[in-house]
C-alpha cells in the first residue's frame, strides 16, 4: 500500500516519476526503504507511504492521482502482498494504466517465485480464497486478473538465498533500470526532443570513441545546442554514477560572478571538495583530477581560457566533456570533435510548434494553415517555434492571424533578445559588417561582397567575414549553378539585424541603413544615388 510522502499544501497536483507499491509489513523496514533511498539519491521523485495506513474500501483520490501521473510503477510482490485488499486495489489501478500504455510497470518478485504470482499459487492461493469469502466476486476476479498480468511481466526475481546477489546489488541494478527507462520516456515523449535523434546519435558516436575527450556542439543562438546536450546527458550520465553534472549558462555566470567562480564550482564538484581551489592548479590538484573519470556538460562557453583553467586535460581516462558554444573557434582551441547543430526539418518544425501551441503532435484542423505559416516563418529554428507556440497556446484564430501580421514588421521580443546576445564580443567594425550583410549582401557572392566592404572598412572585411562564420552569425554556401561561395544567414539573424537598424529611429531617414524601397523613397531624390547590385 502507498500514500503520498509530500506534505506540501500547494494546490498544484503532484507529478511523480515513480510510484512504489508494496506490502508494508513485509518490506517497509528493509528492502523497500533501501530502494526508496537509492531512487531519491538519483534525484527521482517517488510516491511512497510514510505512515502505513490501510483504511476504508476505496483508494484515496490522492493515491489514484499519483498512479495516473507517475511514469513508472514499481510493484514489490512479497509473500503477504496478496493478503491486502488495499494492495490489490492499488495493483488493479496500476495495471489499468499499464494496459492503456500510460504507465511502465517494473515488478519485483521478493522472496517468492514469479510462477506463484502468475498462477495464484503458494500463499496467494490462501489469500484469494479468503477474499472470495469476504469480497464481491467481480472485484476479486479483477484482482486475480491483475495479479496474473503483473506476474507475466518481465521483472526482478530476488530469491534471497546465499547463491543470490545481495539486496544492495539488486537495488543498484533496479535503480539503474529505472533511470534508463525514465531517460527513454523523457527522450521520446518530450517536446524538447523533437527532431534530435540523428544529431544525438552523432554525439553518442563521438562519446564512444576512446580517443575523444572533448565534444563541441556549435550553432547559432536558439538552434537547440543546450537541448541536444541535455538529451545526450540523460543518455550517458547513468554510466558515470555520482561523477556527472551539467553546468548551465556558463557565459552568463562568468559575466555575473567572474571566471574564477565558475572554475571553483567545477573543481569542487569534480574533486568533492568544499573549499575553493586556487588558480592555476597545483600539481597535487592535477594528480587528483587524473584519478577522476567524469562526464560533464559545459553549456554556452565563450572563453577558451576557461577550458584551460578547468584542467580538463588532466582528467582521468574515460572522461567525457561536452561543450556548447556559439563560437566555433573556442571549440577548435580545445581540440574538440565538433558537431554543428542543424535546423529542424519542416515536419519536425510543425510538430515542435504543435507541442507548445496545442500540447499534441499536430495542429487541430481549424489552425492547420495558420500553424504551417508560423512553422514556415521559423525556418526550422527551435527557439522561434517554442516562443511563438507558447504565446499562441489556447489563443483564437484571430490572435494567430494578428501575430502573423505583426511578425512581418518586427520579430518576437524574446527571440530578438536571445539572438542579439550573439553580437556580444564583436567590436564596432565587426558589428557594422554584420549589419551590412544582413541589410544588403545576404545571397551575394563572398568575393563581390568582400570587394565592396573592403572599400568601406580598409580591407578588413575578409577576416571579419571569417570571424562571423565562426560565431555562427554567417554561413558560406556554394551556388550549385555558378560555383560561387555565397554569403547566407538564417532569416532570424537577418531580422535581428533589421530590427537593430529600425530601433535607431522611428524615422527611416535618420537610420544608418535603408534597404526597403518604401523607406528609400522618403529621401529626396537629390540626396541619394541608387545602385543596382546583382547577386
Amino acid at each position: 500500500m502507498a500514500s503520498s510522502s509530500s506534505s506540501s499544501s500547494s494546490s498544484v497536483r503532484p507529478n511523480y516519476q515513480v510510484f512504489l507499491s508494496f506490502r508494508g509489513e513485509d518490506t517497509r523496514q528493509n528492502f523497500t526503504s533501501h530502494l526508496l533511498k537509492a531512487l531519491k539519491d538519483r534525484g527521482i521523485s517517488v510516491y511512497f507511504d510514510e505512515e502505513k495506513l490501510e483504511s476504508g474500501e476505496e483508494l484515496s483520490q490522492a493515491l489514484l492521482t499519483a498512479i495516473a501521473e507517475s511514469q513508472i510503477a514499481i510493484v514489490i510482490l512479497s509473500k503477504d502482498y496478496g493478503s491486502s485488499s488495499w494492495c490489490l486495489r492499488e495493483l488493479f489501478e496500476i495495471m489499468e494504466w499499464y494496459k492503456k500504455g500510460q504507465l511502465v510497470v517494473v515488478p519485483i518478485f521478493y522472496h517468492i517465485p514469479p510462477s506463484d504470482v502468475r498462477n495464484h499459487g503458494g500463499n496467494f492461493r490462501k489469500s484469494f480464497y479468503k477474499h472470495q469469502r469476504q469480497k464481491p466476486a467481480y472485484e476479486v476476479q479483477r484482482w486475480k486478473d491483475s495479479f496474473a498480468e503483473v506476474g507475466a511481466l518481465k521483472g526482478w526475481h530476488i530469491v534471497g538465498n546465499s547463491a543470490d546477489r545481495s539486496d544492495s546489488e539488486h537495488i543498484e541494478k533496479i535503480t539503474e533500470e529505472v533511470v534508463n527507462k525514465l531517460n527513454s520516456k523523457s527522450s521520446s515523449g518530450s517536446e524538447e526532443s523533437v527532431g534530435l535523434d540523428a544529431q544525438k546519435k552523432e554525439i553518442l558516436k563521438f562519446i564512444h570513441q576512446n580517443d575523444t575527450r572533448v565534444i563541441g556542439i556549435c550553432g547559432q543562438g536558439g538552434i537547440g545546442k543546450t537541448t541536444l546536450a541535455q538529451a545526450v546527458y540523460k543518455k550517458v550520465s547513468p554510466q558515470f554514477v555520482g561523477n556527472s553534472f551539467f553546468l548551465l549558462n556558463v557565459r552568463e555566470k562568468i559575466e555575473k560572478h567572474g571566471m574564477e567562480s565558475v572554475v571553483n564550482d567545477f573543481l569542487r564538484r569534480v574533486l568533492n571538495q568544499g573549499t575553493g581551489i586556487g588558480i592555476p592548479l597545483s600539481s597535487l590538484d592535477e594528480d587528483r583530477l587524473g584519478n577522476k573519470r567524469v562526464f560533464v556538460v559545459l553549456d554556452d562557453v565563450n572563453h577558451f581560457h576557461l577550458i584551460e583553467n578547468l584542467g580538463v586535460k588532466y582528467l582521468g581516462a574515460g572522461s567525457k566533456i561536452i561543450i556548447t558554444s556559439r563560437d566555433r573557434q573556442v571549440l577548435r582551441n580545445t581540440d574538440a570533435k565538433i558537431h554543428r547543430a542543424t535546423y529542424l526539418k519542416p515536419d519536425d518544425s510543425l510538430k515542435l510548434l504543435s507541442k507548445f501551441a496545442f500540447k499534441q503532435d499536430n495542429p487541430s484542423d481549424e489552425f492547420w494553415d495558420l500553424a504551417n505559416e508560423i512553422a514556415n516563418y521559423a525556418r526550422g529554428l527551435p527557439l522561434t517555434l517554442k516562443v511563438l507556440g507558447s504565446a499562441l497556446y489556447k489563443q483564437s484564430t484571430e490572435i494567430w492571424e494578428s501575430l502573423i501580421d505583426k511578425l512581418k514588421e518586427c520579430p518576437e521580443e524574446e527571440v530578438f533578445s536571445q539572438l542579439k546576445l550573439s553580437l556580444d564580443g564583436l567590436n564596432r567594425v565587426e558589428k557594422n559588417i554584420f549589419l551590412d550583410i544582413a541589410c544588403f549582401f545576404k545571397g551575394y557572392s563572398r568575393k563581390d561582397a568582400t570587394d565592396v566592404l573592403d572599400c568601406c572598412y580598409n580591407n578588413g572585411a575578409r577576416s571579419v567575414i571569417t570571424k562571423l562564420v565562426d560565431k555562427c552569425l554567417l554561413e558560406i554556401s556554394r551556388d550549385e549553378f555558378r560555383y560561387y561561395d555565397n554569403l547566407w544567414m538564417h532569416d532570424s539573424l537577418q531580422e535581428m539585424g533589421w530590427e537593430i537598424i529600425r530601433l535607431e529611429s522611428e524615422d527611416p531617414r535618420k537610420r544608418s541603413r535603408l534597404w526597403r524601397l518604401e523607406d528609400i523613397h522618403l529621401l529626396e531624390d537629390d540626396k541619394i544615388k541608387q545602385y543596382t547590385m546583382y547577386p
